[in-house]
């Protein structure tokens, strides 16, 4: 996890100079978006940081994560005058933030408290990293990964619609067809993977709350069926996905096939292989069949062991 969370601060690093040097250059407009947005994300992010100091709770990044692309996407729709482009990014993009944000809500994650609330278990197990465990490495990694790292993370995904202003004077065409298609269809399947896990937590409680003798998935004690029979994360898989084919948008207004608004989804696809790889590595310890699954099971991709 450490390991694949020092890449990412690279990739992160390195991105912005590639972009600066071998893309177009935004205009003097896009610049200022950019900036009070940089801007915005910063203040966030050190409020995450603060809060999350003054009550240890960590998941404050988290409760946030699909509202802040919303805003993000129409600040700069706004900007842009609403273009018919951006303004098609920007509702997308609410569509897949208001069902993430139902998910996260049902699942305790928000409280009429707003820094309260249940905190991502993997938080806590992380803290006993022996790295960790000290105070004050602790709060480092909350200062650089948890808070700064994924504010300018979930805001680096939103970008392809400063690309797409870019490009504003070319008209819609069948490629942003074909992502806003997309888009609906990872967004669908996500909804899917998640209703089927809420299924089966909320089963697994209920029989063992009334005494049942726990059988098949219920007694290995994880999901194994529906789209979580296909791959290990139709969730995580889903999500890159949605990211991917948001910055298809960029593309059909530029038709630069590869542009700077590509780290987002890329930085994103590599936060997901190692929160998959910590993730499975806790399940692994808690459920002896989990191995099996993971064998026989791709991770993201039917067809692909990893």
């Amino acid at each position: 996890m450490l390991k694949t969370i020092l890449l990412l601060l690279a990739t992160l690093i390195a991105l912005p100079f590639l972009a600066v040097w071998y893309d177009q250059p935004l205009s003097p407009e896009q610049w200022a978006t950019v900036k009070n947005l940089l801007t915005g994300m910063l203040a966030v992010a050190l409020l995450c940081f603060v809060v999350s100091e003054s009550t240890r709770n960590y998941s404050q990044v988290d409760k946030l994560w699909s509202l802040l692309p919303i805003g993000y996407v129409w600040y700069v729709a706004a900007e842009a005058g609403f273009g018919a482009r951006v303004t098609l990014m920007a509702a997308l993009v609410t569509l897949w933030g208001l069902r993430l944000t139902y998910n996260f809500a049902r699942r305790g994650g928000y409280h009429w408290i707003p820094w309260k609330g249940e905190e991502d278990y993997r938080w806590g197990i992380l803290r006993e990293n022996p790295l960790l465990r000290n105070r004050l490495s602790w709060a480092a990694f909350n200062l650089f990964f948890i808070s700064l790292y994924q504010n300018t993370l979930i805001l680096l995904f939103t970008l392809p619609i400063v690309v797409a202003w870019q490009g504003q004077s070319r008209p819609l065409n069948w490629l942003d067809a074909t992502a806003a298609l997309l888009m609906l269809g990872f967004i669908g399947m996500e909804t899917i993977a998640d209703q089927q896990q809420w299924n089966f937590q909320q089963e697994k409680k209920r029989l063992r709350t009334s005494g049942a003798t726990l059988t098949g998935e219920y007694a290995a004690g994880f999901c194994s069926s529906g789209l979580w029979s296909r791959v290990r994360h139709p969730n995580y898989a889903a999500e890159q996905a949605t990211w991917l084919s948001f910055y298809l948008f960029s593309v059909a207004a530029t038709g630069r096939w590869l542009n700077w608004s590509l780290a987002g989804a890329v930085l994103l696809m590599l936060l997901f292989l190692g929160s998959s790889d910590f993730s499975e590595k806790i399940s692994a310890g808690k459920y002896p069949a989990y191995a099996e699954y993971q064998r026989r099971v791709p991770r993201f991709l039917p067809g692909l062991i990893f």
